[in-house]
């Protein structure tokens, strides 16, 4: 038995859109953006994760960025299966002789049988002898430290890349959900419009996500904001590079329409949650994860929108990751977890 789990490797998967983390005996040993590099001309693999988004946007005719995960799901099989076994050859392998592979993978709870099945045969070619899926409410929910078997309601809004993950979960299952493809994503693309229209400047995603993260905000009116950022691009108008300057309350405006999808989600999922457990959330609150979660005043927002406590994450980029180790070392006692056999 011994000699056994010598050459058992146990690994914990959150395949995101933006960002993928593996988890192996309770540590994170990869944090990497969802990216790979190639080649055109042999299809090989130049890049991945950190070194391919330095490579993104910035590519000549020769080698292509894909980002493999859609609105949370696989959309290039094919790049995704790079991806996936380019960062499991990242870990410290000195277990590089290992036979046996057992494997956790987190998913949208809003994910069809046909997406399911490409996991499944994305983590065959990478070997897994042993492969379970877990929704990412459940998994959030198990990173955060609650007790997902107890008879009480709670509801996780884990907003990822991709998608916006919204579920009341109680007894060891998701009671309903909302699953809306609006989240850090559609945020880029809001502000690399809102930069076209308004300023009549051209930015790349890159630029948008560090705009994004250090002027970043849900509400106009925020007590300790941030500096005004500095912002790179080309003008449309000369077509030479400048640089303007934009505030918080630019990327608030910028944001509004997205957030407010992201509210109604809410309020519906709401709607649908039976009396009683909507009387276990009125007292404990909403649950913020994911890196959506981190957007300045967001927290607050939605607080004024439902009435309600929102409780952000302590290390809400990590939370569905943690969740997702959490069940790897109990997939004989969590009933919610899905393998092949039963899909």
């Amino acid at each position: 038995m011994k000699l056994f789990n010598l050459f058992k490797k146990e690994i914990a998967i959150d395949l995101g859109t933006a960002n993928t983390l593996i988890i192996e005996d309770g540590k994170v040993i990869v944090d990497e953006p969802s990216i790979v590099a190639m080649d055109r001309r042999t299809n090989d693999v130049i890049a991945v994760g950190r070194k391919a988004m330095q490579m993104h946007g910035k590519t000549h005719e020769n080698i292509k960025t894909i980002r493999p995960l859609r609105d949370g799901v696989i959309a290039d099989f094919q790049a995704a299966e790079s991806m996936i076994e380019g960062m499991i050859n990242m870990m410290d392998n000195k277990k590089k002789m290992f036979s046996y592979m057992k494997m956790v993978i987190c998913i949208p709870s809003g994910i069809t049988e046909v997406e399911k099945r490409a996991v499944f045969d994305s983590a065959d070619h990478v070997d897994s002898k042993e492969t379970y899926l877990i929704h990412e409410p459940m998994a959030a929910a198990l990173g955060i430290g609650l007790d997902v078997e107890e008879p009480v309601g709670n509801m996780i809004i884990d907003i990822g890349g991709g998608t916006t993950e919204i579920a009341v979960i109680a007894l060891s299952g998701i009671v309903c959900d909302q699953s809306i493809r609006i989240a850090g994503d559609e945020f880029t693309m809001d502000i690399m419009n809102y930069m076209k229209r308004q300023h009549n400047i051209l930015i790349g995603e890159r630029t948008a996500e560090q705009i994004k993260i250090n002027a970043g905000s849900a509400l106009h009116d925020l007590e300790s904001p941030p500096d005004d950022f500095p912002v790179n691009g080309r003008d449309l108008m000369t077509g030479i590079p400048k640089q303007i300057k934009v505030s918080y309350g630019e990327i608030a405006h910028a944001l509004d329409k997205s957030i407010s999808k992201i509210e109604d989600a809410i309020l519906k999922a709401l709607e649908n949650t039976p009396p009683e457990l909507a009387s276990d959330i009125y007292k404990t609150g909403l649950y913020l994860t994911g890196g959506g979660a981190l957007l300045r005043g967001l927290d607050k927002r939605i607080s004024q929108k439902t009435k309600l406590p929102v409780h952000v994450a302590e290390d809400p980029l990590r939370a569905v990751v943690r969740g997702t180790g959490i069940a790897l070392k109990n997939t004989n006692k969590f009933s919610f977890l899905i393998d092949r056999k039963s899909i």
